[in-house]
């Protein structure tokens, strides 16, 4: 979870000084969703999100410097600088994108769920979708293929709480997300999205339960981001009270750094894990900043035509 923080926040300063261009979306103040639901699967699992996406590649086990780099549109990034930071891709780490698109990562990653099944690997695959995408079309079609053939599917809904610029409560009825799955016979569960144990047991519960080859089901994940939709929105429609509030009570890393100090982890040893997380967001940002930008040749290259 400091890893991502260090980098989100790294990724907001050199945005600032011009060095990232085009959309930027951080992912400060989720880092539990991603961190925990990692924790929960295997070798093989299958992992797709949205364009908030920079946290999801660094827990899936992607290098910092190969994703600060594709910020940066450099040689050296994950889809050669060609992708930015909303489209890059690793077969290795089965992390099949971060999409532009609201909603499109959706019936990709059922898709991803059908090769599972039909090859019958006993893999899972982890689809993310945000508060806003839940009220696009091509969810439901896609809440149907999957509870129709038993897909291995987590969606796992981000909830948090203003999609781009609008409340939750504004813009979507119904009592809760997690329950958009009854109408297929999805199971669905509320989760804490800022307590990454929470997550992780929940996690658990719905991985065990598409393994055992009982369908898709949905993780409501009630979290948090601190920044705007994106860089360019100075995200007005709420207070810095609101926000600070949920920074000082309800903050996914000093919930945990507090309980490991209960659990007698030294202080010192934390100031230590915090010392080498920075150093190693500098070096990724370095190794951004020195890599060649792509060649011109490369405007052919992983095209299909």
């Amino acid at each position: 979870m400091l890893v991502i923080r260090r980098f989100e926040e790294k990724a907001s300063q050199l945005y600032g000084m011009g060095l990232i261009g085009g959309f930027c979306h951080l992912y400060i103040g989720q880092e539990a969703v991603v961190v925990g639901m990692q924790a929960s699967i295997e070798d093989g699992d299958t992992i797709v999100t949205s364009y908030r996406d920079h946290g999801h590649m660094l827990a899936s086990g992607m290098e910092a410097r190969g994703v600060m780099a594709e910020l940066t549109g450099r040689i050296g990034g994950y889809s050669k600088g060609k992708g930015g930071s909303m489209h890059m891709f690793s077969r290795e780490k089965n992390f099949f994108g971060g999409h532009g698109i609201v909603g499109a990562q959706v019936p990709i990653g059922t898709g991803l769920g059908f090769n599972h099944r039909y090859r019958k690997t006993n893999r899972v695959s982890l689809t993310y979708l945000g508060d806003g995408a839940v009220n696009q079309g091509q969810v439901y079609e896609s809440f149907n293929m999957a509870a129709l053939w038993k897909l291995p599917v987590i969606f796992i809904i981000e909830n948090n709480e203003y999609a781009m610029g609008t409340s939750q409560q504004r813009s979507t009825a119904g009592l809760s997300m997690a329950q958009r799955g009854y109408p297929y016979g999805i199971p669905g569960e509320e989760v804490d999205g800022m307590d990454v144990l929470a997550v992780k047991a929940a996690g658990d519960t719905s991985v065990k339960h598409c393994r055992d080859g009982h369908g898709p089901c949905i993780l409501e994940m009630k979290t948090y981001r601190y920044r705007g939709h994106s860089m360019s929105d100075p995200a007005k429609y709420r207070t810095k009270d609101e926000v600070n509030n949920v920074r000082q009570n309800r903050d996914p890393i000093d919930y945990i750094r507090r309980l490991l100090l209960k659990q007698g982890v030294c202080e010192g040893t934390l100031k230590n894990i915090d010392r080498e997380v920075k150093d190693l967001i500098a070096e990724a940002a370095e190794f951004s900043q020195q890599s060649p930008s792509p060649n011109i040749d490369e405007l052919w290259t992983d095209v299909v035509i």
